[in-house]
């Protein structure tokens, strides 16, 4: 009866439910009706009363059957006069990765730009809806690709079988949307860049694979998941009790330390962010569940990027807790560029600032925003498009 407990069963459970129940439902009553009215001895036919519960319920049943055959699609991007800019796209596209079918949109005013791949947090998260939210400006300067990830948003369907969906699976199909891009594009590399979860896969790929890429972009950094946990319980803790919430204390001192084997159990420990660290510049309509409400995303999708958050997190996160950067990548063979909010929870900033200053690359920048927290790049978008609009010149012209 936690929170992230009703929510999960709501998206997860009571409206596919719903779904398939109505119009099962709705099949009874007319083939109990058809029965009572064409065969003898069957049943008695319905009153006034009755036709009128039906006739609403086939009205709403009907209209959730159009909600959910309406098709999703993104707007083209037009020029000053209101028409489809020549040379830009604007798609949404399904593509074969790791032999699931997953959705990426396209989004750039001249498909001769560099190439951006945006990786979005969680694990489970989708960023369609904030990519079109923001407002970036990236798609002035680039071909921008924002992948929905598999099992969230637009690629829910591709979350079976839950068993083969783990950490070195995920970089592998970063790495194939990567090279599909490449060849699509004709770009021998292209930048990535990432957020929270994101910042993991990415870079891991870029370690995995740096001839790929121009530049690695990281946005709300994160290096050690447990590290970050374990910071954000003695946060809320001391939340807990300087507020007087025995109850809230009582549960984490139950739960005690992260990590936890009961996926639920970090819900105590880590959704009071915003409570005991202060964003004025956070953006709530570019997050969960708000972000999912644009035209790129169908009824369903609206359903499934909050029920993908869900089942994505529950497989992935306890299969990351081992990750440490700090350990495990030392060096990058690529451009690297850090952007941090200055209103960073210490949970991921001490972290990433530690990596930061053990890591070796050709070059490496950390750029710190005065007016974000964790997703800089979208409560900040403007200074994002210039930081990366300079980082396309440092990079993209001399290789």
């Amino acid at each position: 009866m936690s929170t992230y407990g009703i929510i999960a069963f709501v998206v997860g459970r009571f409206l596919p439910g719903i779904i398939i129940l109505a119009p099962t439902m709705l099949g009874i009553i007319y083939g109990n009706w058809a029965a009572a009215r064409f065969v003898e001895n069957s049943g008695s036919a319905m009153g006034v009363g009755s036709w009128s519960v039906t006739g609403l319920f086939t009205v709403g049943t009907i209209i959730l059957a159009v909600l959910i055959g309406l098709p999703a699609g993104t707007a083209e991007i037009t020029g000053a006069d209101g028409k489809p800019l020549a040379g830009s796209i604007a798609e949404l596209k399904t593509v074969s990765i790791g032999g699931h079918d997953q959705v990426m949109m396209i989004r750039g005013s001249n498909i001769d730009n560099p190439v951006l791949l945006y990786l979005a947090g969680g694990p489970g998260g989708t960023d369609l809806g904030a990519m079109r939210k923001a407002d970036t400006g990236l798609e002035d300067n680039f071909v921008v690709v924002t992948w929905d990830q598999r099992g969230t948003g637009k690629s829910y369907s591709a979350l079976d079988p839950a068993e083969t969906l783990t950490l070195a699976r995920m970089v592998a199909d970063t790495l194939e949307v990567t090279n599909y891009l490449r060849d699509r594009f004709e770009e021998e590399k292209i930048y990535l860049v990432g957020n929270s979860w994101g910042t993991i896969l990415g870079t891991l790929a870029v370690k995995e694979r740096p001839e790929l890429f121009h530049a690695y972009i990281g946005a709300g950094q994160m290096v050690s998941p447990k590290e970050t946990d374990i910071m954000f319980y003695e946060d809320t803790l001391e939340l807990a009790e300087s507020t007087g919430r025995n109850g809230l204390d009582s549960r984490l001192e139950k739960n005690g330390t992260p990590p936890y084997e009961n996926i639920l159990s970090y819900e105590p420990a880590i959704s009071y962010e915003h409570q005991w660290n202060s964003n004025p510049a956070r953006d709530p309509s570019t997050e969960l569940p708000s972000n999912l409400f644009v035209s790129e995303n169908s009824f369903m999708d609206k359903i499934n990027g909050m029920r993908g958050f869900f089942d994505v997190f529950s497989i992935l996160y306890p299969r990351i807790q081992e990750v440490d950067f700090r350990n495990d990548v030392l060096r990058l063979e690529v451009p690297v560029y850090i952007v941090m909010g200055k209103y960073e929870a210490r949970g991921r900033e001490t972290p990433a600032r530690e990596w930061f200053g053990l890591l070796e690359a050709p070059t490496k920048e950390l750029i710190e925003f005065d007016n974000s927290g964790h997703r800089p790049h979208f409560e900040e978008p403007a200074k994002f498009s210039s930081i990366m609009s300079r980082v396309a010149d440092e990079t993209y012209r001399s290789s």
